[in-house]
């Protein structure tokens, strides 16, 4: 069922361990960088194709699946990423997708497009970078919009008027345009009164048609079609106006001012009347900034907004358009009024630079709201309850010009004893529901004072564990009346914890919850220019030191070794706050070790000699005041894992009996680091249940860095897959296993037939394609899935093997598939370059199963197509009706004049019971033998597959490799 290429290697193997060792020593190591980067498509692609820079250009449809991958090779296997541009190498780089090999989007939207980049990358050499572009295609239904000019002609005898009818679209590639007059096609070149040209700056999106002096048969009906001539099944769009007399543009006027000022609750109705216009105007309503808000009601030409909330507040727009002249737009202002945090600031005699409230001096008391509208707040001044008016001794500034914009000031001149007074300052709407604010302010000699900044004692430095709560203390401890205290970072570029740049606390407490260590620093703590006295600002500052346990590395090692050889394990302390170390411990698997107390002020280390005993998890735990943090280290003499190697060329062989091996290809990571290695445990399953079990042996032969050792597996079925674990073994340990899945592929070498049968059992179907010019395509299927509720009257249960895993291509009948739907199924272009051998042209022998069952089974027709200035396809096989519930054989001679397809063309008979499928399909060099089977060995030349160098060439090879990479 197996067998081991250890020594005894067949002669291409020995090349590519030769060249591979080689590699490794060139590298240093026994891995090689990505290499060979590609990039293939397995999504709904119009077309692939080089520009003139060699580069890849992926045409999809707007609204298809876009699926890339990335196929690379390396060892380690490399990690794959997705990165694109918007089109320009000087685009920044966007994220498009994480690691991942394959790049799917679903439902690809025209912005998606642009330069996709896979970058492969193992950490060895440099980088493997490919790329190609997304060219997304789409068209738009046009927009048709008409202008209409009068002009006084020779002294205002008569007016001429011309017509502009402007078509506008959006697509990729440019639009092609088409006016018509009715269905009269309109050609320039035959009608005198009219002119077609594209505006400067348009970029070919826009055609105009101008009628010039307008004509009786000028009004009718035009339209405007575009196409992108059917790129990607793209169909024409088009557009109609019809243009009479009474075509004129739109005009509005609103029902309302431009700007609306009302209370918070209230209903607004805002009427916008088409006056003018010719078709109907459609009028539609917008918002800005943000879109129109969930209880907006839009009935025709009015819009209403319920019980209106500050939110609510915006630009509402009016716009009509009939596409006659250019839309009508309005826009209505729309204020809801609100008024909150009404503050008070007394300052003293500016000019004398007081601090104080002396008598004979100048007192200026201010009063300042945050309101909407700003400017239509009314403020009243009172003086022990009576209203103030402006005197030679008290003066009212509405506006003071002095202050923040919208704060009333009341200015007391030459402060007498009869000044000493309760002043209350009165903020309101006229005419409005908003609660009016007011706010009183105490003025006597013993009311005012400056106040006095204090941080309580030792609540300089704030000490707090991070993960808990802390609280900053800076208290107006004299002064009155009282402000409120302002908190900020003392570095001007940090915020505050919250996000703001400051922060406002009544009781002049900062409280601080689940603090961490980037909250550390110094406070600043402010007297608010406001509520208080406007004079110089008193602050202080409070340090806030978060403590933490020390921060170590590594947090976690792997450390491999032989066994009896001295390990060395150190415990580097990076960080730690408070600094000084309070207990440094040692453990293995969670006992304690018993050793004199280590120094505390250097490196903690642990040195021992490693053996069978005390492989296992040793652990370094240290700590300060505040907690404890661990190093772990996993210390065995267990060996590293196998690295399996995934670029192996043509990993499978056909075997008889429907079966196949494959070469199973790894690395063994640093095998010199533990004890020498001497075999290796493999296991093979399926569904969880192990096919084998067996331990490799390697023969005396130790595993070197880099060097791929390889093994078969064999008796595998097609076309199942299979886990395959490996482990390996030392005297006195086996490794951890890794695992790989390995699948059955079929062989596929582009553009050459090959050496076996193709049974569609992976899913690039051994090279074929779907034809784009038919209705529909063939599709991939097995019994497992196959949909439970499909026709059972039809179609074949399994594929021709009578495997339910086995996959094999049909065409669904039913709906929506009509009669004569037609599906076209395409092999690969072989490049017949020899086409005449001694006796003529050398013939091929096509052979395939069929599969007809179902009462309205159509037709399976096999084409020969043949490349040459013009493809050619001509009819080699056909079968129709219902041919029995088996599968059966078909098989013909084609003698191709040069490079060839075989083509099957399904078409769809009268109803849904006519599934047609075909499997196991063969190309054979020579004429067909009615008793050969398809696989007729030694001259079967299949679809897939590759063909072994023979002898002498890989030896030419192999030794040109060796000799460049020694000489280089």
């Amino acid at each position: 069922m197996h067998s081991y290429d250890g020594p005894e290697l067949n002669m291409g193997l020995f090349w590519i361990l030769l060249l591979s060792r080689v590699y490794a020593l060139a590298w240093g190591q026994g891995v090689y960088a990505p290499a060979n980067a590609q990039i293939v498509h397995s999504g709904a692609a119009c077309n692939v194709k080089d520009d003139n820079m060699s580069e890849r250009i992926y045409t999809i449809k707007e609204g298809d699946t876009l699926v890339l991958q990335c196929i690379v090779k390396g060892h380690p296997r490399p990690q794959v990423r997705w990165t694109k541009t918007a089109g320009s190498a000087s685009d920044k780089f966007q994220e498009t997708s994480i690691y991942n090999e394959t790049l799917r989007i679903e439902g690809i939207q025209r912005v998606q497009g642009g330069r996709y980049y896979c970058k492969a990358d193992n950490g060895v050499g440099v980088a493997a970078i490919k790329s190609i572009r997304v060219d997304v295609q789409y068209l738009d239904i046009p927009v048709l919009t008409v202008h209409q000019t009068i002009s006084d002609v020779r002294g205002s005898y008569y007016q001429e008027k011309t017509v502009f009818l402007r078509c506008t679209v959006n697509s990729n590639p440019p639009a092609r345009f088409i006016w018509k007059r009715g269905d009269m096609l309109i050609e320039q070149s035959k009608d005198n009164g009219v002119d077609i040209y594209e505006p400067l700056y348009t970029q070919g999106e826009t055609k105009v048609l101008k009628l010039k002096n307008l004509r009786p048969k000028d009004f009718a009906d035009y339209t405007c079609q575009v196409s992108v001539r059917n790129v990607c099944n793209i169909k024409d769009k088009s557009v109609t106006f019809r243009l009479t007399n009474a075509t004129s543009p739109p005009m509005i006027r609103l029902s309302v001012n431009d700007t609306v000022v009302v209370d918070p609750g209230q209903d607004v109705r805002i009427t916008c009347e088409v006056t003018a216009g010719f078709p109907p105007p459609t009028v539609t309503w917008s918002r800005y900034p943000g879109p129109l808000p969930l209880s907006a009601q839009v009935r025709g030409e009015t819009l209403i907004l319920r019980a209106v909330t500050p939110a609510d507040a915006g630009f509402y727009n009016c716009t009509a358009v009939n596409n006659v002249g250019n839309p009508a737009r309005k826009n209505v202002n729309l204020i809801v009024r609100t008024m909150s945090n009404l503050t008070f600031q007394i300052t003293p005699d500016s000019n004398k630079d007081s601090e104080t409230i002396q008598m004979g001096r100048d007192l200026k008391l201010s009063c300042h709201v945050d309101a909407t509208p700003q400017d239509k707040v009314n403020y009243t001044w009172y003086k022990n309850g009576a209203p103030v008016f402006n005197s030679d001794s008290l003066i009212l500034l509405r506006s003071d010009p002095d202050m923040a914009p919208g704060t009333s000031s009341l200015e007391i001149v030459d402060m007498k004893f009869r000044d000493l007074a309760t002043y209350s300052c009165m903020a309101s709407f006229s005419g409005s529901t908003v609660r009016e604010l007011r706010v009183d302010v105490n003025i006597s000699q013993n009311s005012v004072s400056p106040p006095v900044l204090s941080v309580p004692p030792g609540g300089q430095v704030v000490s707090v564990r991070e993960g808990g709560n802390a609280e900053l203390v800076c208290l107006v401890v004299d002064g009155k009346p009282r402000p409120p205290i302002l908190w900020s970072r003392t570095e001007k570029d940090l915020l505050m914890p919250s996000g703001k740049p400051t922060v406002e606390t009544p009781d002049g407490r900062l409280r601080l919850k689940n603090v961490s260590r980037d909250m550390m620093g110094a406070y600043r703590c402010q007297t608010a220019p406001y509520n208080g006295l406007n004079i110089k600002r008193r602050e202080a500052q409070v340090q806030l030191n978060v403590q933490y346990p020390p921060i170590l590395d590594p947090v976690f090692q792997d450390v491999r070794s032989r066994n009896y050889q001295m390990v060395t394990l150190r415990c580097t302390v990076l960080r730690s706050n408070p600094p000084r170390l309070t207990d440094i411990r040692w453990f293995r698997n969670g006992d304690f070790i018993r050793m004199p107390m280590p120094d505390l002020k250097e490196t903690p280390e642990l040195k021992f000699k490693l053996e069978p005993t005390n492989n296992g998890s040793y652990e370094c735990r240290v700590s300060n005041t505040v907690g404890t943090s661990a190093c772990t280290f996993n210390v065995s003499a267990q060996p590293y894992n196998a690295e399996f190697y995934f670029d192996t060329p043509n990993p499978v062989r056909i075997l008889k009996g429907n079966n196949y091996s494959y070469n199973l290809q790894w690395t063994q990571k640093d095998p010199d680091a533990t004890d020498r290695i001497i075999g290796y445990w493999i296991n093979v399953r399926k569904n969880k249940q192990n096919l084998l079990s067996k331990q490799i042996d390697l023969k005396g032969k130790a595993p070197e860095k880099g060097v791929l050792m390889s093994y078969t597996v064999s008796d595998l079925k097609i076309p199942l897959s299979y886990e395959v674990r490996l482990a390996p073994i030392t005297t006195y340990s086996t490794g951890d296993y890794v695992s790989r899945i390995i699948q059955y592929s079929e062989p596929y070498t582009y553009p050459r037939p090959s050496d076996h049968v193709c049974g569609f059992e992976d899913e690039r179907i051994c090279g074929f394609s779907q034809d784009r010019s038919d209705i529909f395509d063939w599709t991939r299927q097995n019994h497992l899935t196959q949909n439970p509720k499909r026709s059972a009257n039809t179609g074949p249960d399994t594929d021709r093997s009578g495997t339910k895993e086995g996959y094999y291509m049909y065409i669904e009948a039913s709906r929506p598939r009509t009669q004569g739907d037609k599906a076209l199924l395409l092999s690969p272009l072989f490049n017949i370059t020899s086409s005449k051998g001694p006796k003529g042209r050398v013939p091929y022998c096509v052979s395939f199963y069929y599969h007809m069952k179902g009462k309205h089974i159509g037709t399976l027709n096999v084409y020969l197509r043949v490349r040459s200035i013009a493809s050619v396809d001509r009819a080699m096989w056909t079968k129709s009706g219902h041919q029995g519930p088996d599968w059966k054989k078909a098989f013909f001679d084609v003698t191709p004049s040069g490079p060839f397809q075989i083509v099957f063309e399904g078409i769809r008979g009268s109803g849904f019971e006519g599934d047609i499928a075909i499997d196991d399909v063969s190309i054979t060099r020579g004429e067909c033998k009615q008793q050969n089977t398809v696989a007729n060995a030694g001259k079967t030349v299949l679809i897939g597959g590759s063909h072994p160098l023979p002898l002498a060439k890989w030896l030419t090879f192999g030794l040109s490799c060796f000799l460049s990479l020694l000489f280089r």
